[in-house]
């Protein structure tokens, strides 16, 4: 009974282990709780377990292993050679995974070492084959040329097609696609026998030198910060072009297709893909931040502005991108520094804008400007805000951004306030009120013409249109005012009460006088510029009607006078259609004003 009692236990614990399998450690237990008859039962049912057994499967192994460890051609050139490899490699980690359990049984121990040596040995191979197909697969692609290379994955024998490139939205095959599928049945395993960090390493030393090889073709200068730095601008500018074509390649084409690669070839292991990726694509990603960095901690001058929009812009347009393919644990700080770098990039942008209005406000009015027109300053702010408002969305999100307390509109109104400001202070230089009223009449005529019909207009709104459009006219006025009001004024006689004799000596000095100061004012004002055509053409019109109408009406009273013995020839020397043409002469110079 006894006997049979100790029997059912056996077979009990036997179908335990079984249960359980020879790789788990409670095995290990139940063989040291129960005598040698266990043992003995458990070989037999399992000849893995058995000394005998292991030797044999082992030795068997152990040769057709070494056979392809010693052919001086790659396993993966025949692939028949590569799946039977791969079988024994499989069998081999099971063998080891199987008996470590029993390390401590002494009879395993000896075997088990030499399994562990056999297996690094093939691992090793297996890293020497991963890197064979990597050489034989693998090409750089020249991104500058108007063509790609791509296959069709589905196809094991590709045939590489050249197609156009009609955009950089593109993710290439990097390599064919049987290629992608062989390393990846080599990175599985040499990650399940505890080699996936070799297998990253080697995955990452060919990898990263295509990606430099790549990338370099791109054309963006390998320099420092220090370099980037020290360069002139006009230099800069052209790096600037070259880095805006290079960042996109690289987060449209580049990096995604290499992304790919990565997750293809470690597909199943995460982890190992998103370090790979990251130790590849670090150095250039660096390299692209580090010289937006530098475009963002440059000088504050004006004229930088829209290189500084380019590269805000291009920045912007990559930032989801970005986000996508470093999304991430081992690229959130590459993530973390591209956004920190836009915000410097709008930062400056409106640091430059303070500049601009620095500029303006301290403009100095030093001599006049000749001709009463569009000030040189004038010409510049406006065609710099024109050009700027071209970028209006980028700008407006730019200034709403950092919780500013004023709008791109307010920004803009205020840069325009102080030109006007300025213009003012320059007017009060001329000695003569009318070329000071035509100066600020050519000049707000000018920033009208400028902001009108664009998105300047737009951003500046209608009532600001019309304000200006009044003030303007103001200047219109004065001008005239100041200018042939006087002439006006000299033609302007009332004799009703004034004896004939009086009556016609006032007649003629008047008449000399009106002479002295039309002469005066057509040969003063004949280098006089006239910016605005409708304008000009309004002031033509009404000083010609005006000053015609009162010369014809003043002499006139000359013709009742002269029945007296006043001689008409003597005094008078302009006809009415004199008056007319030398006036109308005056309102033609326009030159290079509406530039």
């Amino acid at each position: 009974m006894a006997e049979d009692g100790e029997e059912k236990l056996i077979a009990a614990a036997l179908q335990v282990a079984k249960t359980i399998g020879p790789n788990d450690a409670t095995s290990d237990e139940i063989l040291k709780v129960f005598n040698g008859r266990l043992r003995e039962k458990l070989a037999h049912e399992d000849p893995r377990i058995g000394s005998t057994g292991l030797l044999q499967n082992f030795n068997a192994l152990h040769r057709q292993i070494s056979r392809y460890l010693s052919l001086d051609r790659p396993i993966w050139s025949k692939s028949a050679d590569s799946s039977c490899f791969l079988d024994a490699v499989d069998q081999l980690i099971d063998v080891v995974r199987d008996w470590t359990p029993f390390a401590n049984d002494e009879n395993i121990s000896s075997c088990l070492e030499r399994a562990e040596y056999l297996l690094q040995q093939a691992v090793f191979r297996l890293g020497d084959e991963f890197k064979t197909l990597f050489e034989r697969g693998s090409q750089s692609f020249d991104l500058n040329h108007p063509e790609y290379i791509s296959s069709d994955e589905d196809d094991d024998d590709e045939i590489p097609v050249a197609q156009p490139m009609k955009d950089y939205d593109l993710v290439l095959d990097l390599l064919p696609a049987g290629t992608t599928r062989d390393l990846n049945e080599i990175a599985k395993r040499m990650v399940v026998a505890g080699y996936g960090k070799e297998c990253s390493h080697a995955y990452i030393s060919c990898r990263r030198e295509f990606m430099e090889e790549s990338f370099s073709r791109l054309g963006m200068k390998n320099l420092s910060i220090e370099e980037f730095q020290n360069m002139q601008w006009a230099q800069l500018e052209d790096e600037i072009e070259k880095w805006i074509k290079a960042i996109t390649v690289a987060l449209r084409i580049l990096f995604p297709s290499e992304r790919r690669l990565c997750d293809r070839v470690f597909f199943g292991f995460s982890s190992a893909a998103d370090i790979s990726f990251m130790e590849i694509c670090k150095d250039s990603t660096i390299r692209l931040l580090d010289f937006a960095d530098v475009v963002a901690m440059g000088s504050r001058a004006p004229d930088r502005l829209f290189k500084v929009l380019d590269v805000y812009e291009t920045v912007r347009d990559l930032v989801p991108q970005f986000e996508y393919i470093f999304s991430d644990q081992y690229c959130m700080p590459l993530w973390n520094e591209i956004v920190t770098i836009w915000r410097r990039l709008g930062d400056l942008i409106k640091e430059i804008f303070i500049e601009l209005e620095n500029l303006i406000r301290n403009d100095p009015a030093k001599t006049e400007f000749p001709g009463g027109g569009s000030h040189p300053v004038t010409r510049y702010v406006m065609n710099y805000l024109r050009a700027a408002s071209r970028s209006r969305k980028t700008l407006e999100h730019v200034f709403e951004e950092g919780g500013d307390n004023s709008s791109l509109r307010d920004h803009m109104a205020w840069i325009l306030k102080l030109l006007m400001s300025n213009l003012e202070a320059k007017s009060k230089i001329y000695k003569d009120p009318a070329l000071c009223f035509l100066f600020l009449m050519n000049n707000g005529s000018y920033i009208l013409q400028k902001a009108k019909d664009n998105e300047l207009g737009i951003l500046l709104g209608d009532d600001w249109i019309k304000k200006r459009t009044i003030k303007v006219r103001h200047y219109l006025l004065s001008y005239q005012k100041n200018s042939w009001g006087k002439v006006l004024d000299v033609l302007k006689i009332d004799n009703s009460s004034i004896a004939p004799n009086e009556a016609s000596k006032i007649w003629r000095e008047k008449l000399k006088l009106f002479n002295s100061w039309f002469e005066e004012i057509c040969r003063i004002q004949s280098t006089w510029v006239f910016y605005d055509e409708i304008l000009r053409e309004e002031l033509r019109i009404s000083v010609t009607e005006s000053l015609s109408l009162a010369y014809r009406n003043f002499i006139g009273r000359h013709e009742s006078v002269s029945r007296l013995g006043v001689k008409q020839d003597r005094y008078v020397r302009y006809s009415t259609e004199d008056i007319e043409n030398r006036v109308g002469e005056l309102f033609q110079r326009s030159g290079s004003e509406r530039k």
